[in-house]
Parts: structure tokens; C-alpha cells; sequence
């Protein structure tokens, strides 16, 4: 009996570890390999109208950018763009 009731709580604890894996996937940093290069993004080193990296919530001062690689103009824009509310 005693081997059985480990066996429960052994099963209980892999269900628990591997309902949290997605989880755990989802909240990493972005590495570098994750972000868009300028083509993909089409990322330009003028404004769009209005709208700039430095308006977008994407934006990293004082030259980066969360979903594009490499360094980024102030005054860009790509189609990544999100509005500061």
C-alpha cells in the first residue's frame, strides 16, 4: 500500500510540473533569435505619419527595440508599431 500511495503523489507531482512548462515558456526574455530582422518587420528610418518608435511600446531607449534586431532609429517605424496609450 505504502508503494502505491508514493506512486499517486510521484504522478501528482509530474501532472503539476508538466501543466506548468507552457508557462514557464511563455514568461522568458526574448532572446535574440526570437526578434523580427528590419526586412521582416519592414522597419524603415523614417516616421509613418505620426507614428515612431519612439510613440510605440516596443520601443527600448535609447536605440532598441523588444520585437526588432539590432539598433533602431528614434524616429523609425515598422509594421510591429503598438500606440503608448
Amino acid at each position: 500500500m505504502a508503494k502505491q500511495q508514493s506512486e499517486c503523489s510521484r504522478r501528482a507531482f509530474i501532472a503539476v510540473a508538466i501543466s506548468g512548462l507552457p508557462a514557464a515558456l511563455l514568461l522568458r526574455p526574448a532572446a535574440a533569435s526570437d526578434k523580427m530582422t528590419k526586412p521582416q518587420a519592414e522597419y524603415q528610418d523614417t516616421p509613418n505619419g505620426i507614428y515612431s518608435c519612439g510613440l510605440c511600446t516596443l520601443f527600448v531607449a535609447p536605440d532598441g527595440c523588444k520585437v526588432v534586431e539590432g539598433a533602431i532609429r528614434k524616429d523609425g517605424w515598422c509594421k510591429a508599431f503598438a500606440a503608448v496609450d
